[in-house]
């Protein structure tokens, strides 16, 4: 009985780790593209251009967003999760605290490694954060709500809000470019890796079901 406790706790710990962690990574990948300055993942560019609006940091900015986002929950009847709740503010803390120690990075040779680096990155967190299943981000549970509300398919939902906020976005002053096209193509792959690579099985199963999902249907924390 001991045992079974004792491995129960330390897989708990592990989900817990791997949902901090994940969050504070995907906040530091999101700062990356933003030093990076050729482009911003989709969510990036409406926070930055909201930003660069109203003067706050883009990482409160990222805080704002996705509590309104979460409230947009409620009509739609989605039970938020200790990871969505989490999301809402570790991910715009990290974010910000990153900005503060990474200077502007300028030239080619300099962007981009540094906008390389965060994409990768942001496949290592969403690894992580997915594989914690503590919730969905406010972001993606709008979108398998809304999904669930209209009967449509999972990628045409996600694909329409991207395209809403990443126009948004520039429209208001956000950045977009050869990064944001590189994002949308290499987050796929790189979360499907990443989700298998960090997958925390429930205890007695030897598969791996998370990571079996299509790349571009992978719920990602936003």
């Amino acid at each position: 009985m001991s045992d079974i406790t004792s491995r129960s706790g330390t897989r708990a710990a592990r989900r817990l780790t791997h949902l901090y962690v994940g969050l504070a990574l995907y906040g530091a990948s999101s700062a990356l593209l933003v030093r990076a300055g050729l482009g911003l993942e989709p969510w990036g560019v409406l926070h930055q251009g909201l930003a660069e609006r109203t003067g706050i940091s883009i990482g409160v900015v990222s805080i704002i967003v996705g509590a309104v986002v979460l409230l947009l929950w409620i009509p739609i009847r989605q039970c938020p999760g200790l990871g969505t709740v989490s999301n809402v503010f570790a991910v715009g803390i990290a974010m910000d605290g990153t900005l503060a120690v990474v200077p502007d990075v300028h030239g080619l040779w300099a962007q981009i490694p540094v906008m390389a680096a965060g994409i990768v990155l942001n496949g290592v967190a969403t690894g992580l954060y997915i594989s914690a299943r503590f919730g969905p981000g406010p972001r993606d549970g709008l979108m398998t709500g809304l999904n669930r509300l209209t009967g449509r398919s999972i990628r045409l939902v996600r694909t329409a809000i991207e395209v809403a906020v990443v126009v948004t976005g520039f429209l208001l002053g956000g950045s977009l470019g050869v990064g944001t096209v590189l994002y949308a193509l290499a987050i796929g792959p790189l979360a499907q890796f990443f989700l298998r690579f960090f997958d925390l099985p429930a205890p007695g199963s030897r598969t791996v079901p998370v990571a079996g999902r299509t790349p571009r249907e992978a719920i990602l924390p936003r």
